[in-house]
């Protein structure tokens, strides 16, 4: 099934702030997730299956690479045979690059927030303004949660990354 979010990507160089924030505004805390995000060689978008303590996914996702708030189309199927799945689409596919990371998730309703820390990368926040639970919204009020978070966060212009992890860890 296709969803949508408005999503940005931000250097965090202040973390326990943006945590902080989260749990003043009643944010509620999903967990500590040690993801393993294997992207896959695929002619269009991006393919990743998704390895963690807590989400288990295969992911499907189209978006633009630009810095400020994005729409990203995707799918998503929940995964239970995470290993065998990825030795699978590794055979089909072949591997583009694995990214690993400690990835703490709050939702704020529809919004979904990460606060990653990749060993080689530094600390990142994202933002997932999304239409899964909040099937109503438009892509208009999903910017407009966005933008407003990120303003919360005290996110600059010269913070916002463009591309995805497995860009940012395939230029190493």
């Amino acid at each position: 099934m296709k969803h949508i979010n408005v999503e940005i990507k931000a250097r965090c160089f202040h973390p326990e702030k943006v945590e902080a924030f989260l749990l003043q505004h009643n944010a509620v805390f999903k967990g500590t997730d040690h993801q393993k995000d294997t992207y896959f060689n695929v002619p269009n978008g991006r393919l990743k299956l998704r390895q963690g303590n807590i989400e288990n996914s295969l992911i499907f996702y189209q978006r633009n690479d630009q810095a400020g708030p994005k729409q990203s189309d995707f799918d998503l199927v929940k995964i239970a045979q995470g290993p065998e799945l990825e030795l699978l689409l590794q055979n089909a596919l072949g591997v583009k690059v694995i990214v690993e990371k400690k990835r703490k998730i709050f939702f704020l309703d529809n919004v979904k927030i990460h606060l990653d820390e990749l060993e080689t990368l530094g600390s990142f926040v994202e933002i997932e303004a999304g239409n899964i639970t909040a099937p109503n919204k438009t892509v208009e009020e999903l910017h407009q949660q966005c933008q407003q978070l990120m303003e919360a966060f005290g996110i600059k212009e010269e913070d916002l990354i463009q591309n995805s992890y497995s860009d940012m860890v395939g230029r190493e």
